[in-house]
């Protein structure tokens, strides 16, 4: 198998106390491993779909990251449990969405193993780049 995919339920904050649950979908291929592709409202009439790097995702597993497009940080519930919280676009146009952050967590490992860290690059088609337009 040379790729990961990952079907979960979302939380889409439409206003801080305006919550809208959503479908989404995460994807890695090994043809471009770097990067993780992020569908949300997968079955919707609108899906949005996001590429961001796979490095981004790990670190906000762990804290909060990211400038610009994408930021992601992990927070506890306070009972054990631990969410992730993703912002895409770019302010004042940005959505915030919050989804249970072991589904991810256990996803991600799953692309690690396709794909170990700093392994990146010999996965690459460097020649035939193609590939990342589809």
């Amino acid at each position: 198998m040379r790729k990961a995919h990952l079907t979960s339920a979302a939380t889409y904050w439409v206003a801080k106390r305006l919550p809208v649950m959503i479908s989404c979908e995460f994807s890695y291929d090994v043809r471009d491993p770097y990067a993780v592709t992020l569908i949300l409202n997968s079955e919707g009439e609108h899906p949005v779909r996001w590429v961001f790097s796979r490095e981004l995702l790990a670190d906000g597993l762990a804290g909060s990251v990211g400038e610009g497009d994408v930021t992601v940080r992990s927070e506890s519930d306070g009972a054990g449990g631990w969410f992730l919280w993703l912002e895409v676009g770019r302010a004042p146009h940005t959505a915030l969405f919050e989804m249970p952050a072991e589904p991810v967590t256990e996803w991600l490992l799953e692309t690690y193993r396709l794909v170990p860290a700093g392994q990146e690059a010999a996965c690459v088609e460097w020649d035939q780049p193609a590939h990342l337009i589809e």
